[in-house]
């Protein structure tokens, strides 16, 4: 290799989950510095250890098919913010990154309880004492869907509000490429950019939303109620573990002004 395009090469890498000084001028919070976890609630480190998480590559990375399906959840919590991050998904995987959270409880098999949300439901009213083994941590919140989706317009597309708004354009690259990710929470305005082009625009008090959540978790369900009224608070962030290969990179945030 020619030593210009070592050198590049070189600053290339650097670039990579590190902050210019322009950046930190600006505010701006660096989430993941490539090597470690340290901003995170490292599941491996718990008893028994997770194995959702991994770091690959400059990279942290979603495992397949876990043990244990859990979440990756910041240790610093947010109230209004900007977040960037680089993505990439396996083919036919899906994840996301969530905000504003709510609640997280794993879930766990009931007889006679086949239904998820159901599952959901009757977990947080019956919460484990204890870590398991195995099984699903699930996390009440507000998702930037990432994903390999067949339809690049619904609402479970990449870069939607998952299951409530979908992207306005189709601006997702081809399923193995890196892509860039933009969030901005600001009371209850919501804005989900995608490789530079701005997919959804909504407001989080706006009755349709409701009404999606309640189409799929119905009223009396605690979720619903955690969903809706939304308290306005600090909050964790996530990286999704949605049982498939995904790698995250360049994971930035910048706490906006109240």
């Amino acid at each position: 290799m020619r030593p210009a395009i070592l050198v590049l090469a070189c600053l290339a890498c650097q670039a990579q989950n590190a902050l210019t000084p322009e950046e930190r001028n600006a505010g701006w919070v660096l989430l993941f510095d490539g090597k470690t976890m340290q901003a995170w609630d490292d599941p491996r480190t718990k008893t028994p250890p997770g194995d959702s998480w991994t770091l690959e590559d400059g990279c942290i990375k979603a495992c397949a098919k876990p043990r244990i399906g859990e979440d990756l959840i910041s240790r610093e919590t947010f109230l209004d913010f900007e977040l960037v991050f680089d993505w990439r998904i396996s083919p036919r995987g899906n994840s996301g990154v969530k905000y504003r959270i709510q609640d997280h409880t794993f879930v766990y098999e009931v007889p006679g309880v086949r239904k998820f949300e159901r599952q959901v439901d009757y977990a947080l009213a019956h919460r484990l004492t204890e870590r398991p083994a195995k099984g699903y941590d699930y996390v009440i919140a507000c998702e930037y869907q990432v994903i390999d989706a067949k339809d690049p317009a619904s609402k479970g597309a990449s870069g939607a509000l998952y299951d409530l708004i979908g992207p306005s354009v189709a601006a997702a690259k081809p399923v193995g490429q890196f892509n860039h990710s933009r969030a901005l929470l600001k009371g209850n305005r919501v804005e989900h950019w995608l490789n530079g082009t701005k997919v959804v625009d909504t407001d989080l008090g706006d009755p349709a939303i409701a009404a999606g959540r309640a189409q799929r978790w119905g009223t009396e369900s605690p979720v619903y109620r955690m969903l809706t009224k939304q308290p306005r608070r600090d909050c964790p962030l996530s990286l999704q573990n949605h049982n498939d290969g995904a790698w995250f990179r360049n994971i930035k945030i910048r706490r906006l002004q109240k």
